[in-house]
């Protein structure tokens, strides 16, 4: 796992501008630690920060053929690159070290711009072809790794984060009205940014720059069709239920291999237990009955006393955690946090500059980078039941029958956040978010793709899955990515896997549903794998503390927020909206208005680090 960052340009000799890429390399040191390098061309310069993770020695980055003709950035883990090592050795190709990244760089050497289909993982590359004067950015099917670029003089600047954009002298902070759309209204659109003129690179993308210019297209997306040869377990239970554990338990056996100390998240839900617990088999499997995998959990002090339920939230996570790691045999450990912690300064700061965005989930994005913090002290890869919710159907709106009558977004519905930071009415009449988001919610249903013969039901559970897949989904997996590599920790998602969500995807939801619950063919996958009480246990979201001193310290923070910055944070939020919620004691502070109250901290956290030429 590491940052990539680079520019091509066909107007200008990069070997004269080498402070630019160094610049913009170092930008992404803390998503890669342990190393440092470049490469320029005449018109290519290309950077990379490495996190070690396989081959320690071998996979030093930019990596290039012997002809010097290829040059590859690489960040993420290929995990089938065993077999297509020896694929590709048999093809007549020499390998010189044990490294994924040299099995990207071969995969092109031998399929081109098509290589991306035969790569099974996380990732985000760049390929500058100095034969061919083309360069080269893709990324993987689900998004897990991020990839941003924008124009530039006679060609184009890229990076894992916009971040290492800002370095490049010919690209500024700029939020336009279209960016503060994307940012408010909350649609997790893939390609626009909060910032003008950056662009993402979507998911299961490539984009190829050349001489004539810039051409991008999709080399994977979800299909409404039955991807394997036996579609009786399209409609058999027993047979839904075998493939769906045969795709789970390949994801994590695949998943496991590091050349460094690894982990598990484990929150004491369904989806991370059964993870841990094959997880848990596969690493005694290799390494004797003795050996026991790291799991961590997250909770506050006081939490068992201060905690009251919400809309996110029906129970305690800590006790369900500890009984799954005893249930599977784990060295568990629950890192257990201060709230008062989560109001340092430095701490928010640094959550808000590795997300390159005032959208967040406040004490909850703070938590989670300190307990990666804390996790990298011990591993380096962590692996986490991300993206079981959406690929099995686990969220409240897959069986709310009110989000599923609903013409928007679901999740707008059922965790409230169209009330988060509310804008400045002149602002919100320019913006016309409403507008944005029925255009956007259109768009979105029409982009669904159907089956012939779907009834009623299945139609609109197709169109429930398709959003959570290809948006909400999105911004979890940023906010893991951003967070996690802002300490130096890779995070591995094997829900994510293509081939799984593919599966789901096409399994009627009769059979997603089966026993009247979220999450059926899972469940019935965690059988013996997961304590009863952890099987049976209802949909938890990321805890969030309850502290009263907490909610507290977040109203002093959202008023100093009010008062400074030259009047620019109330430029942009709604204080006739926000002021309410200043005012409610501090134990009475709902979730909801909470959040407005983060999101104004984190604006102003925003602004004065980015100081954004604001143009609406």
């Amino acid at each position: 796992m590491c940052g990539i960052t680079g520019w091509v340009s066909f107007h200008q000799d990069a070997r004269a501008n080498t402070p630019v890429i160094e610049a913009m390399t170092a930008t992404l040191t803390r998503r890669g630690p342990d190393a440092s390098g470049i490469w320029l061309g005449a018109h290519a310069a290309i950077g990379h920060r490495r996190l070690a993770v396989i081959d320690l020695d071998g996979g030093t980055q930019p990596m290039t053929d012997r002809s010097q003709q290829t040059v590859l950035s690489y960040s993420g883990e290929i995990y089938n690159h065993h077999e297509l090592r020896a694929e590709l050795r048999g093809r007549g190709h020499e390998f010189r070290t044990r490294s994924d990244t040299e099995v990207v760089l071969r995969a092109y050497a031998e399929w081109g711009r098509d290589m991306a289909t035969h790569l099974d993982g996380m990732f985000a590359f760049a390929v500058w072809d100095e034969h061919e004067q083309r360069l080269l950015l893709v990324r993987d099917r689900l998004g897990v790794k991020p990839l941003y670029w924008a124009a530039v003089d006679g060609g184009l600047a890229f990076g894992s984060e916009p971040k290492a954009l800002f370095a490049h002298p010919e690209i500024t902070p700029r939020v336009d009205a279209d960016g503060l759309r994307e940012a408010y209204s909350l649609l997790f659109n893939t390609g626009p940014t909060v910032w003008s003129g950056i662009h993402e690179i979507p998911p299961g993308g490539l984009l190829t720059l050349g001489r004539e210019g810039i051409t991008e297209r999709l080399y994977w997306e979800l299909e409404a069709r039955p991807s394997y040869d036996d579609q009786e377990s399209y409609n058999d239970r027993d047979a839904a239920i075998e493939r769906v554990r045969a795709l789970v338990d390949r994801a994590a056996r695949t998943q496991l291999e590091a050349d460094v100390p690894r982990c598990s998240l484990l929150s004491g839900g369904l989806d991370s237990t059964v993870l841990t617990a094959l997880l848990a088999d596969e690493l005694r499997l290799r390494e004797g009955s003795d050996a026991r995998i790291r799991s961590y959990a997250v909770d506050y002090s006081d939490q068992a006393e201060q905690f009251t339920g919400d809309v996110l939230r029906t129970g305690h996570d800590t006790p369900f955690a500890a009984e799954a790691g005893a249930f599977i045999g784990t060295d568990h450990s629950t890192v257990v946090l201060d709230p008062h912690t989560l109001l340092d300064p430095g701490h928010r700061q640094a959550v808000v500059v590795a997300r390159d965005s005032p959208i967040g989930v406040g004490d909850m994005d703070t938590s989670l980078y300190l307990l990666f913090g804390e996790i990298r002290r011990h591993s380096t890869v962590a692996l986490s039941g991300e993206a079981a919710d959406e690929v099995f159907g686990g969220y409240p709106w897959f069986h709310n029958p009110k989000a599923l009558a609903a013409s928007t977004f679901p999740w707008l519905l059922v965790t409230g956040d169209e009330a988060a930071m509310p804008l400045h009415p002149d602002l919100a009449a320019r913006l016309r978010i409403g507008e944005f988001r029925d255009d956007t919610y259109r768009d979105a249903l029409a982009a669904v793709p159907h089956a012939d013969g779907e009834d009623v039901v299945e139609h609109r559970q197709r169109e429930m899955q398709h959003l959570s897949l290809t948006r909400w989904l999105r911004q979890l997996l940023h906010r893991k990515d951003r967070l996690s590599m802002a300490q130096g920790l890779e995070v591995r998602v094997p829900y994510c896997d293509h081939r799984l969500v593919e599966y789901a995807f096409n399994t009627p939801w009769a059979l997603k549903s089966y026993d009247g619950r979220e999450k059926s063919l899972l469940r019935a996958v965690g059988t013996g794998l997961a304590p009863e009480s952890v099987l049976w246990r209802p949909k938890n979201h990321y805890p969030a503390t309850h502290h009263p001193d907490y909610n507290r310290g977040l109203q002093e923070m959202a008023r100093d927020a009010l008062a400074a910055h030259g009047g620019q944070v109330r430029d942009l939020a709604d204080e006739t909206r926000i002021k309410p919620c200043l005012d409610t004691p501090p134990e009475e502070l709902e979730w909801g208005h909470r959040l407005r109250l983060e999101r104004v901290v984190d604006l102003a956290l925003w602004l004065d680090h980015y100081r954004p030429a604001l143009t609406l």
